[in-house]
């Protein structure tokens, strides 16, 4: 059984937050849940894709967010509580189907999960999803710690059928990928089939059907307020003329520096765990016993600027600061320290930091730059298509995915990235107002996700570019969740369909599709060539599964390679694949054999044919 379908109520459980957010969700009685895999949220998807294997809940991996979304929102308004789960630039993909979704309402809850990112610790950006509640109209919570975080589930749902909306739950990674003790609560029934009742008057968004529910939307905002003002998330702790308010992880930031500083008596904390709408009486009545306001929110200035309204509605004068210069930042995440000095700086409270130890004679750590595993078939691919072209003046527009990393030298095969997809659609402008060529990298899953409506417009359009789908049967970066064009037999998983990339490529009207199987290095540069040459759009496959997943698999004959006394020192194993399986020492390349899966790409390219496997013990 897996453990988050534990009965054992009032059991305490460590659970990472999104395990914590899954068994939340579970114990409301949730039914249906759709994502599109993406950290820092990808771990209660995988853990809902595990339960659902051994229980009626419906899961499924869509093809991406804004799908997610939509085929949760048909399950809500049929009556079944869904969850539609995401990164924080996941909602810009469903942000379409959101904020229609956000008049129309549901009849069942529905929860939409944002997992921020401050930091970019595995993102293209920081932004602070926190203002798609405002943009959206739709009420959002924000837990603080990872057992607040599955308590806060069950009332997101709650709060959802109260006011027949979808609620907003926006986590942090560090709430997400934080490890704590959690106390098990009863598993609710769940609720998988429901009916969907007719009424096109409210559900089908013609012009003069979403005149009258935009009212509506601003009465449940009402509504919404009316829930924020006694909701148990929004509390005052401490005493005193100073005041605090914070949201989210920086609560728990706060709240240490104030018992640090010795400062309980003098400065009161506001957290403010249901943030939109924010709880605007609360707010002005806990102003109006303040001197001064400080605001700690990682992110943007969401909270200040509403503050700051407030007071000014009231006709209160205090200062009230958060984000400034000598305070703080709009980048990255906080931290203890960095909290603690700006509490200590804007109070006048005197604060001597902790002495910093002695490390200067501690050798610094050793830098370990992210790179591609070794035999990954994307440094295969690479490499092939930089020596196809060779001689040609180069565009390479990349995508999200491991294969990013292919921008790092010595490959160097990434030149422009925005978004998930944006590679295809970014190729065809390239090739337009430019004579280089272009050379546009895409993975199997960010395919499907959104490429091939860029690859129809590079067809219609009649582009001039290469794109090169890398094909490595999963979605890696992620944790190896499946997408359309994975066989799910892997996962011993019946009733799917598998869709071919090929035939897709080839039925949007792509005239030259080439497969390679790129740890055949000749061929592959061969048929890359002549792929290059061709005058339109053409298409290349790379297929090789990707190592990881294999071995998980046990499908990885592991033969390690080394090198022999026949190398001459080019290093042009080195300089040219960068393998993390090579080290140097002293003046000689070796291959950490531990780490080699045998993939011989090194043993192809190298000048001398040192590159040797080794011989299978007797």
């Amino acid at each position: 059984m897996h453990k988050l379908l534990k009965q054992d109520i009032g059991e305490k459980m460590m659970l990472l937050g999104n395990e914590a957010i899954a068994r939340g969700a579970i114990e409301a009685g949730l039914a249906f849940a759709a994502t599109y895999p993406g950290t820092p949220s990808s771990e209660l998807s995988l853990n809902l894709f595990q339960i659902s294997q051994e229980s009626d809940l419906y899961f499924e991996y869509s093809t991406n967010e804004k799908v997610a979304l939509e085929v949760a929102a048909a399950a809500a308004n049929s009556g079944v509580r869904s969850m539609a789960i995401m990164k924080h630039v996941g909602v810009n993909v469903a942000a379409d189907a959101l904020m229609t979704l956000a008049y129309v309402g549901v009849t069942g809850g529905m929860v939409v999960l944002s997992a921020d990112d401050p930091f970019m610790f595995s993102s293209q950006n920081e932004q602070d999803n926190r203002y798609y509640a405002k943009l959206s109209g739709l009420p959002m919570m924000e837990p603080s710690s990872v057992e607040e975080a599955k308590e806060m589930v069950a009332k997101a749902f709650e709060v959802s059928e109260a006011l027949n909306e979808p609620v907003i739950l926006r986590t942090t990674t560090r709430i997400n990928h934080s490890t704590a003790p959690v106390t098990l609560g009863e598993i609710k029934p769940r609720v998988t089939q429901g009916i969907f009742e007719k009424d096109p008057f409210s559900k089908v968004t013609v012009p003069a059907v979403s005149r009258n529910l935009h009212v509506k939307l601003l009465e449940n905002i009402d509504k919404a307020k009316a829930l924020a003002e006694k909701s148990e998330y929004n509390f005052i702790e401490g005493t005193g003329s100073g005041g605090i308010i914070c949201n989210g992880v920086s609560y728990n930031y706060v709240a240490d520096a104030v018992k640090d500083l010795n400062a309980a008596k003098n400065i009161k904390i506001l957290r403010i765990g249901f943030s939109y709408p924010l709880p605007e009486q609360m707010i002005k009545n806990f102003l109006k016993d303040c001197d001064q306001v400080l605001i700690v929110e990682e992110g943007e200035p969401y909270m200040e600027e509403a503050v700051k309204a407030f007071a000014q509605e009231a006709g209160l004068m205090l200062p009230i600061n958060g984000k400034k210069k000598d305070l703080f930042s709009r980048l990255y995440e906080y931290n203890p320290g960095i909290v603690r000095q700006n509490i200590a700086t804007y109070f006048g409270i005197d604060s001597t930091p902790a002495a910093i130890p002695d490390m200067s004679d501690v050798p610094d750590v050793p830098m370990r730059p992210p790179n591609l595993c070794a035999g990954c078939s994307h440094r295969a691919t690479f490499y092939a298509v930089k020596k196809a072209a060779e001689g040609l003046d180069t565009i390479y527009p990349t995508d999200i995915g491991c294969y990013t990393l292919g921008f790092l030298p010595p490959l160097s095969m990434a030149d422009f990235l925005i978004c998930m997809g944006s590679s295809v659609g970014t190729s065809c402008g390239f090739s337009k107002v430019n004579t280089n060529k272009v050379v546009s990298f895409i993975g199997d899953s960010t395919f499907f996700h959104s490429g091939i409506p860029g690859l129809v417009n590079a067809v219609f359009n009649n582009h001039n570019f290469t794109l090169v789908i890398l094909d490595n049967g999963t979605t890696a970066m992620t944790g190896h969740q499946p997408h359309p064009g994975v066989n799910m037999d892997d996962f011993n998983l019946k009733d799917y369909k598998q869709v071919s990339i090929e035939k897709l490529v080839r039925a949007i009207g792509v005239e030259h599709v080439t497969l390679v199987k790129p740890y055949k290095v000749k061929k592959s540069i061969q048929a890359i060539k002549e792929a290059l040459e061709y005058q339109g759009v053409s298409v290349i496959i790379s297929e090789e599964m990707c190592t990881l997943y294999a071995k998980g698999l046990k499908r990885l004959k592991q033969r390690p390679f080394y090198i022999s006394d026949k190398c001459t020192n080019h290093r042009e194993c080195v300089n040219e694949l960068a393998c993390p399986a090579f080290f140097i020492e002293g003046t000689k390349v070796n291959i950490d054999a531990d780490q080699c899966v045998g993939c011989a790409i090194c043993a192809q390219i190298c000048p001398e044919n040192a590159i040797l496997p080794v011989k299978a013990k007797a």
